[in-house]
This record gives structure tokens, C-alpha cells and sequence, in this order.
């Protein structure tokens, strides 16, 4: 063979084994696709079922406890629309279920009244470099979220500071703030506990990223 008979001969198995490789490589893709496609047809029915089993037993859960929770209203005398989470725990202390609702924070139009009463009125106190300092912690209390509403955490503050403050015009911009709350209310939740053999509360993981 000569040496360019023997650079053709290399150059076609090289060429060969290229297209070997490739065929190769197509056929783990195709495998790949089948496995991956029978392997989530395995897995979803199962999720699915497990989701619908979720579903009953918190169904079932809320409605066992409807009854207490009436008779929870009716002795301390609040209603439960008020209470967005209501916590259980058992006489020996070592059981507990939370059952609520996610709440996300919102406000009608008023709530701009409110807010620029009772900025008047903190901005009307920085006399000096120390109640300015003072004015800017109140003011940070009516800084809004990521959705433009202020947190009811934070107006239970400005409640406390109006109230100790014995000003009208900043108790009556309170009012129109607290008034404005319109608050959303999503998905019910339900969270349960137990006490392990140290006395520390455990939660029941109820989730799939809870479950180790």
C-alpha cells in the first residue's frame, strides 16, 4: 500500500468511526427520550394520587374542625373571619395542628388619606437632626412592598406610636389606614407538630421538598 493509498484507508475509517460515534450517540438520545417518557408516565398517576389524597384528608381535616372552631367563636366571643390562623394542641401538651389561610396584604384607595395624614403630621415633628432621625424610623413603617402595600405588622406599630403620641391627627390617619385594609385571602393551609423524646416541637412534614 502506498503512502497515499494508506492515508485514503486512514481516512476512511476515521470517517467510518465518526459516523459510527454519531449513530452511536443518536441511538443513547432515543433511549434516553423512551426511558425519560415511560418513566414519567410511571410517576405521574402516582403524584396524582398522592395529591388527591392530600386533598381529602385537608377536606376532611377542615371539616372535623369546623365545629370547634364555632365553639372557639363563641367562647372567647371572636369570630373566626377575624383569626386568620388557629392553633391546637392537645391537653399533655405534645400534639399540635395550626389550621389557617394565607393572607397578602391590600388596601382600598383611602388608604392614601391615611397615609398622607399621618405623614403631616411625623414630618411636622423634625425640629433636629434627632427627632429627624426618629421621623425616618416612623416614616420606614410606611414603606410598601414588592406589591405597593404597607405591612399590617407595620400599622400595628404606627397604632401603638399614635396611641402613646395622643395626637388626633395621627391616631384619626391610623384609623383611615386600618379602615383601608382589604386583605386577600388565598390557600388554606394545615401544619401539624409533635414533641420528640427531648421535648422539642417537630413538624410533620406534609410536603414533598418537606420529606426527607
Amino acid at each position: 500500500m502506498s503512502a497515499e493509498e494508506r492515508k485514503e484507508f486512514e481516512a476512511f475509517k476515521a470517517e467510518r468511526e465518526k459516523k459510527r460515534r454519531e449513530e452511536e450517540r443518536k441511538q443513547q438520545r432515543q433511549q434516553y427520550a423512551v426511558l425519560v417518557d415511560e418513566e414519567i408516565a410511571a410517576t405521574i398517576p402516582k403524584l396524582r394520587e398522592v395529591s388527591e389524597m392530600l386533598k381529602k384528608a385537608k377536606d376532611d381535616i377542615f371539616g372535623n374542625f369546623e365545629t370547634i372552631l364555632k365553639m372557639k367563636s363563641e367562647i372567647i366571643g371572636t369570630s373566626s373571619d377575624e383569626q386568620y390562623s388557629h392553633t391546637f394542641t392537645n391537653s399533655d401538651s405534645t400534639l399540635r395542628i395550626i389550621l389557617g389561610v394565607n393572607c397578602i396584604d391590600g388596601y382600598r384607595d383611602t388608604v392614601e388619606d391615611g397615609i398622607a395624614m399621618v405623614k403631616k403630621y411625623i414630618e411636622s415633628l423634625a425640629k433636629d437632626e434627632a427627632t429627624k432621625s426618629l421621623v425616618n424610623a416612623v416614616l420606614r413603617l410606611l414603606s410598601r412592598d414588592g406589591q405597593g402595600n404597607i405591612k399590617a405588622s407595620r400599622v400595628l406599630q404606627l397604632r401603638k406610636m399614635a396611641e402613646d403620641s395622643g395626637n388626633e391627627k395621627f391616631l384619626e390617619g391610623v384609623r383611615i389606614i386600618e379602615e383601608s385594609y382589604q386583605p386577600t385571602v388565598t390557600k388554606k393551609y394545615i401544619r401539624a407538630q409533635y414533641k420528640d423524646d427531648k421535648g422539642a416541637w417537630r413538624y410533620i412534614p406534609l410536603g414533598m421538598t418537606d420529606v426527607d
